[in-house]
């Protein structure tokens, strides 16, 4: 039997299912939802409001756990382990940008950065300050400001920076570009473009079709199911 080379995937999620109760109904969420990214890959998932995409990134994320299925990052499980080791390797391998609630809002925008790179130990390679990551997000004069005075794309970029702050191999982006104007929403593409290139696994969940067309595969999920890929 021969050796497989395919590559393992930085993030794997298999077969998850998800359903909430509201008094006697039972609404599936997911359907048995497998999805993969490896290395240098930027995968888009697609689809209607209310479909799954959002409970399946808070999966992923180990933010909230599956009735079924599991998830695996760089090949270590993050379902169904107690909090704290859900938070260390969520801290030490994603970076995650949700549509709200990414800021501290009694930290400045550089603060919540050095908060988040607080929560991991620095290894032998250099990470990125503060303000260099600010400049790469197009904020490198907002470091003093506080969330509150942001404005909607400002915060998406500000979040986007916080995401990054320990340089993860996997990053979660839920609506990226939501609320950003077509100067940012280029820049914000680049970044996600050069995540890839230097090796690290990028999922989007989007409704652009300017996201979804940087991608290297779209996974389109209807009704908690994956419908095509």
């Amino acid at each position: 039997m021969g050796v497989s080379t395919e590559p393992v995937p930085l993030l794997h999620a298999s077969e998850l299912y998800r359903f909430f109760h509201a008094g006697d109904d039972e609404t599936f969420a997911l359907r048995g939802v497998s999805v993969s990214v490896s290395a240098g890959e930027i995968v888009a998932v697609v689809g209607p409001s209310g479909s799954g995409k959002s409970t399946l990134l808070s999966c992923l994320a180990g933010l909230d756990e599956p009735d079924g299925g599991h998830v695996t990052v760089a090949g270590q499980r993050i379902t169904r382990r107690h909090e704290a080791l859900r938070a260390g390797l969520r801290a030490r391998w994603i970076g995650m940008l949700l549509q709200t609630n990414n800021l501290v809002n009694h930290l400045t925008v550089a603060q919540n950065i050095q908060a988040a790179q607080s929560l991991v130990k620095r290894g032998t390679a250099p990470r990125q300050s503060p303000a260099a990551l600010l400049t790469d997000v197009g904020l490198a004069d907002r470091g003093g400001a506080r969330p509150s005075t942001l404005s909607g794309g400002e915060s998406a970029r500000a979040a986007l920076a916080v995401a990054l702050a320990n340089d993860p191999p996997v990053l979660l982006a839920d609506e990226p570009t939501g609320e950003v104007d077509r100067e940012a929403q280029v820049r914000i593409l680049d970044l996600l473009r050069q995540r890839a290139a230097d090796g690290k696994a990028v999922l989007v969940v989007t409704h652009s079709q300017d996201v979804a067309a940087a991608a290297d595969r779209i996974v389109r999920i209807v009704d908690g199911r994956v419908a095509n890929e």
